[in-house]
């Protein structure tokens, strides 16, 4: 029969010493900060709930452009036509007009560096299932649920205020994370910090991330304002091998954002440490096998296993091995069967899967006639009784 197995990391010997963490006292509205590199949540703050995410929405538009470029869709050099529907918007643009015909690439900085609302609904006409803009954001809202993005609906490409346009910090760090990790040969557009197209707008040719000029690592990702949604800023940053990722809504002013975003940052790099807790040819326990040539199987990580801990405090982390168990034989090399739940003070647990370091084959006849045996065995010891 089938149980739920726990077994102690700690009592096996691998020892982590832990850390209590502060947690970052942000005044943004919604806050959520993940360290890229090893998945751990630094910081979650009303993550998941729905808020007007102004211009930081432009990067789902130019995620659906970027999976366009990949699938031969749209090429950098094609241009595009500029409707009136596209000239119309106010706020930050490129000052396109109809007689334009703009490159995909002269969009791409447009929509990245100068935040072009004008910009975004070209792309967004080319590439609608039914030619329209509305059209497009409800692609775009079918495409973010397909990625687990589940709080977030568009009204349009490029975060005008709409009634139900809307984002949560979370899926926003969702999408960063996927643009960073799923179109690396595009990510460097994020870091570029003027973009002059055409000479028509000098007073519009700076990227507005204010982390770009400061030697801390950020190369991405974008800014957002309206008057309902505030300040924002979906960030990345990069230090030695660490990627921090973090979004930052409902500041008040331009000079919060600033301050908030690059305290973050100095944050996430200073007070928490990557450690490596595994190696991924060392066994860290043993699972229990049913029927097999074995009685147990040894457990490790799929590669070195490394987690960011607290810098500090001195106490153990709690850890443990997590299977349903006794296992079925036969089993393969490199086949799932548990969890290592790690669980560090003041961060949320940490879960990584643990696979089989070998091939453990079906027992033979003896092995499973000794099983069985066993199995009457201790039935008759346990109910001497009902076995008369």
């Amino acid at each position: 029969m089938l149980a739920s197995m726990r077994t102690s990391v700690l009592a096996m010997g691998i020892a982590l010493m832990g850390l209590p963490a502060h947690a970052f006292d942000t005044t943004a509205r919604a806050a959520y900060v993940i360290d890229q590199t090893t998945g751990t949540v630094l910081l979650s703050k009303d993550a998941d709930q729905p808020l007007p995410p102004a211009s930081m929405s432009k990067l789902m538009t130019l995620y659906v452009a970027f999976e366009a470029l990949r699938d031969g869709r749209l090429t950098l050099n094609e241009t595009l036509p500029v409707s009136e529907h596209a000239m119309s918007y106010g706020g930050s643009t490129m000052f396109l007009n109809t007689q334009d015909r703009v490159t995909v690439e002269d969009l791409l900085r447009g929509i990245i560096v100068l935040s072009g609302n004008d910009a975004c609904v070209v792309i967004a006409e080319a590439l609608s299932p039914d030619g329209t803009e509305a059209g497009f954001a409800r692609y775009m809202t079918q495409r973010a649920q397909q990625m687990g993005m589940n709080n977030s609906n568009f009204a349009n490409s490029n975060g005008w205020p709409a009634a139900g346009h809307m984002m949560s910090v979370h899926d926003l760090a969702v999408l960063a994370d996927r643009l960073i990790s799923d179109f690396p040969e595009y990510y460097p557009l994020f870091a570029e910090e003027v973009f002059e197209f055409d000479g028509r707008a000098p007073s519009n040719a700076r990227n507005r991330n204010p982390l770009l000029k400061l030697d801390i690592g950020a190369d991405g990702l974008k800014t957002g304002h309206t008057q309902e949604a505030g300040y924002g800023l979906v960030g990345s940053a990069k230090q030695g091998d660490r990627r921090v990722i973090f979004v930052l809504t409902g500041l008040d002013t331009t000079g919060q954002r600033a301050e908030e975003a690059e305290a973050v940052v100095n944050w996430s790099f200073r007070n928490f440490v990557e450690r490596t807790v595994a190696n991924a040819e060392t066994p860290i326990a043993e699972a229990q096998l049913w029927m097999g040539k074995k009685k147990t199987v040894g457990l490790v990580a799929e590669g070195d296993l490394n987690v960011l801990f607290p810098v500090l405090g001195t106490q153990n982390v709690e850890a443990e091995v997590v299977y349903d168990g006794p296992i079925n034989a036969p089993v393969q090399k490199g086949q799932q069967l548990a969890e290592l739940v790690i669980k560090p003070e003041g961060l949320p647990e940490i879960r990584r899967p643990l696979v089989a370091a070998e091939d453990v084959a079906v027992g033979g006849f003896v092995v499973r006639m000794l099983t069985v045996g066993g199995i009457v065995l201790k039935d008759v010891i346990n109910n001497p009784l009902e076995s008369m």
